[in-house]
């Protein structure tokens, strides 16, 4: 029973997937996005994410009418090549052009004129982040300089990212312009790496033919989806940091552990999201005798990112990444989404400890797995670091929506990186999964 439950699950997941060659569920995907944008667009009390809507609503509208098209020319011709899986990929790179870059390019270009509500806060810190790098040596400000703040601006005098997010502001420290809106240069750095982890996945003949479909998915949960293409137009600093990882993952699939290592260590240097993800790869390169290799990024990068404000002011660098996001800093976190660990730190007595309790608890059930059945295919990384972020987002205090971005994102890319002869030397998988897996690849 407890086997084949999983394996029902995953052939009726293949099953709709598949349907319609796929269209079935493009076209389920954009109508249900276009639904999401326009209700943004309507009852947001978010300006930028209202404007996101009401451009992106257009943009998902048109990927269903061209999606609907696709499933009535491939009920007449099923060979057509306006049904083929290129052409679900033309359909998915436009989507992303109308629903994330254009509302981006439009919303830096309003900013420029002088709009004050184009723009989430985040886009604002890393942007101070970077002129505070160019003129100090360190993108944090200490304690005493942001008591000294008026109290209304506090909020905004921490930067809770780890160091290389700084070099995303530096445009905006050398000039103004909408090219050097922060979020221009997020969506650069996401496409450049998502652009990789594709060429990656598809090196191999063999492997192209087999992970394409499943790949083509996986990019649309990291660009189409609503909540990455809402994130990216307006705030945008977690789009890069996901694609690193999704690079990283594509990197050890296809036997790179080295490069699996800096691609991880890149996204270290930007936001602590990134850590649990380089640690599940350094113990997955530990079962291929690399773990020293994909270390030496993972750890190293993150490390020499942090050595120049640690030296500059290591006060500056504690207060902004570790008082702040423990919730110790001058004013707290806004991060105050309604899930199980923030609603039983605020709902119950003693709440923040119970909450911390069974998030401690949750990490050390995960920490166990690791240790008994460490995974050894890139698709079982994928899978543990989905399911842990997921399980980590539920459980903090304080947490936002968006950051569901990162487990949906890595979830998704795990059909995309199966391995049939990797997959029979992995414990973690039943001979139901690797025949599944086999099925799939």
């Amino acid at each position: 029973m407890t086997a084949a439950a999983p394996t029902a699950r995953r052939r009726g997941w293949r099953a709709l997937d598949s349907a319609a060659g796929g269209l079935a569920l493009d076209l389920a995907l954009y109508a249900g996005s276009a639904g999401f944008a326009a209700l943004t667009a309507a009852t947001s009390t978010l300006l930028p994410h209202r404007a996101w809507g009401g451009t992106a609503a257009i943009g998902y509208l048109v990927a269903a009418l061209a999606a609907t098209a696709q499933l009535l020319v491939r009920r007449n011709d099923p060979g057509s090549p306006l049904v083929s899986l290129p052409a679900r990929w033309v359909v998915t790179l436009v989507t992303w052009v109308t629903t994330a870059l254009l509302p981006l390019v439009l919303q830096s270009v309003e900013r420029a004129a002088g709009r004050t509500d184009r723009a989430q806060e985040e886009v604002l810190v890393v942007e101070q982040a970077g002129a505070r790098l160019v003129d100090h040596g360190t993108p944090y400000l200490g304690h005493d300089a942001i008591a000294a703040l008026p109290a209304d601006e506090r909020l905004l005098g921490y930067t809770p990212y780890q160091p290389g997010m700084a070099l995303f502001g530096l445009p905006r420290a050398a000039a103004d312009g909408w090219w050097t809106d922060a979020r221009v240069w997020f969506a650069l750095g996401t496409a450049l790496a998502l652009a990789l982890a594709v060429a990656a996945l598809r090196t191999d003949a063999t492997a192209d033919r087999h992970r394409t479909p499943a790949l083509l998915r996986a990019v649309q949960a990291a660009t189409v989806l609503p909540i990455c293409a809402l994130t990216l137009a307006t705030g945008g600093d977690d789009l890069p940091v996901l694609a690193l990882c999704l690079l990283a993952l594509a990197l050890a699939a296809t036997g790179r552990p080295g490069r699996a290592g800096v691609a991880v260590g890149l996204a270290g240097a930007l936001k602590l999201f990134a850590w649990p993800v380089a640690l599940v790869l350094i113990i997955w390169g530990a079962t291929r005798r690399a773990g020293v290799r994909v270390a030496a990024g993972a750890v190293g990068l993150p490390v020499a990112a942090l050595l120049p404000a640690l030296l500059v002011d290591r006060d500056a660098l504690v207060e902004n990444v570790l008082r702040f996001p423990l919730g110790h800093g001058l004013v707290t976190s806004p991060a105050q989404s309604p899930f199980p660990g923030h609603l039983i730190a605020t709902g119950l007595p003693g709440g923040r400890l119970i909450a911390a309790g069974l998030l401690v608890a949750a990490g050390a059930a995960i920490a166990v797995r690791l240790a008994l059945r460490p995974p050894r295919t890139a698709a079982t990384t994928a899978l543990i670091c989905g399911y842990g972020l997921l399980a980590a987002i539920a459980l903090m205090p304080s947490t936002r929506f968006g950051y569901l971005l990162y487990p949906l994102a890595l979830l998704a890319l795990a059909p995309a990186l199966h391995d049939p002869e990797q997959a029979a030397t992995d414990p973690a998988l039943s001979g139901n999964s690797r025949a599944v897996a086999r099925g799939r690849a």
